[in-house]
């Protein structure tokens, strides 16, 4: 494993990224540009040795290759669910939305497809460095109660009831955006820009993707009562006590 310092501009402290991709060339490649923009990188060519890394080190991020020995990527996505607190980007050749769906609703944050531009992952990186860094300090420091669901923002928790919700980090950003907007509009191009730092283009089935896995967290079935769609519009959490 090699290290550097993390010298982003708005960052002073060094990013953890875990390479799991099985073209050697390619997976090099990329291991030295990201040490030049100070990422503290780490390179796994098989599925399963990169699952294990991941699980065990918990890095910042995860870039992960779809297509890989061993263990693909899916199963890898599916292995990390509620295990892993970072953030994973699969790079994907498939252009298949059945795959990109599969991928969203078992955790992953984004996906790029190849063949690859490295200052595009290098962009992503950063948006979601600072998508999060900014849904952290907007904040309240206090709990939030919306209905049947009590958020606790510095603890990242949501309990609906008793019951504590195991929900991944965009998961969490996603119904806390809703949350704070209770009752009313969250547009798609708001999550979008939230989530993704990028504006809804229209055709991206992403956010309705993680809307969809939210529901099925938070225990929300057709007819939906919690999370409601509001045709051409957006979504909105309603805040109501009744079951």
């Amino acid at each position: 494993m090699k290290s550097s310092e993390f010298h982003e501009k708005s960052k002073n402290d060094e990013k953890h990224l875990v390479i799991i991709e099985d073209d050697i060339e390619l997976a090099n490649l990329l291991s030295v540009f990201f040490e030049k923009n100070g990422f503290n990188v780490c390179l796994k060519h098989s599925g399963k040795s990169g699952l294990d890394y991941s699980l065990k080190h918990q890095p910042d991020f995860v870039l992960l290759d779809l297509m890989l020995p061993e263990v693909d990527g899916i199963s890898i996505c599916r292995a990390l669910q509620n295990r892993y607190q970072g953030k994973i980007i699969v790079l994907t050749a498939s252009e298949d939305d059945i795959d990109q769906i599969m991928l969203l609703e078992m955790g992953a944050d984004d996906y790029i497809q190849k063949p690859v531009n490295p200052r595009i992952i290098l962009a992503r990186l950063r948006n979601l460095i600072r998508l999060s860094a900014n849904h952290r300090s907007s904040q309240n420091t206090e709990q939030l109660k919306v209905g049947q669901f009590q958020l606790n923002i510095p603890r990242r928790s949501v309990y609906k009831g008793e019951e504590s919700l195991d929900l991944t980090d965009s998961e969490f950003q996603l119904f806390s955006l809703l949350a704070r907007n209770a009752d009313n509009i969250v547009t798609r191009d708001d999550i979008s820009r939230q989530l993704f730092g990028r504006d809804f283009d229209g055709l991206d089935r992403s956010i309705d993707n993680k809307v969809m896995n939210l529901r099925k967290k938070i225990g929300d079935e057709l007819p939906y009562k919690f999370i409601i769609t509001v045709r051409g519009k957006g979504y909105l959490l309603v805040n109501d006590e009744q079951e």
